[in-house]
This record gives structure tokens, sequence and C-alpha cells, in this order.
């Protein structure tokens, strides 16, 4: 899953609080784990505003393991701080080229 954050005036430490939850507790608990955590830089090649101020490459198990991630009420209880720390998110799930698709929901995130 790859995640494209833009953080909220004085966001970063809300999100920091966050993330630290979720690295410790949540994605151990549903077989996550996160590949790469990086600030944004300038883009390259973008549309303007497409500027970035994180970047992160998370790998989960299944879509069915997010899901079940972001449906645990313990979850819940944190993800305000992600809420509170954003102006902007995008969450791209992706798969490796050169594996088949996976059976009808049942693609890695």
């Amino acid at each position: 899953m790859l995640n494209l954050l833009r953080f909220a005036e004085g966001g970063r430490e809300s999100y920091r609080r966050y993330s630290r939850a979720v690295a410790e507790t949540f994605l151990p608990r549903h077989g996550g784990e996160v590949l790469y955590a990086g600030e944004g830089a300038a883009a390259l090649v973008a549309e303007e505003g497409q500027e970035w101020d994180a970047v992160l490459l998370v790998r989960y198990p299944s879509r069915e393991a997010f899901l079940g991630m972001v449906a645990d009420p313990e979850y819940r209880e944190v993800a305000e701080w992600r809420t509170v720390a954003l102006t902007e998110a995008v969450l791209q799930p992706t798969r490796p080229w050169g594996r088949p698709a996976p059976a009808e929901g049942a693609d890695r995130a």
C-alpha cells in the first residue's frame, strides 16, 4: 500500500503518535509491515500541487488484513490522530509486476 501524505499545520507530531501505535501494535496484529517511510522532496515530474510531505510503503498479507486492521475497535481509537494530522492522503493498493492477478477480493494491499 503506497501512502502519500500531506500534513496539516502542526500535524507531524500527531502523525508520529499514530504511526508509532500502528507500527508497534496494529501492523504486527494484522500481519503488516512498513517497508519504507520517508520525507517527501521536491517532485521531479508531477502536476502542480502533487508534492507530498511524506511517503510510506506498507505491506499487508491481503486486502482483507488491511480492512481488518481499520475495522479493529482499538485501531479506531488511534486513527483520530491520523485524521487530525493530515489535510490530504492517498492510499494506493499495489501488487508486484510479473505476478498474476489474484482471485477477485484477494488483492495484496
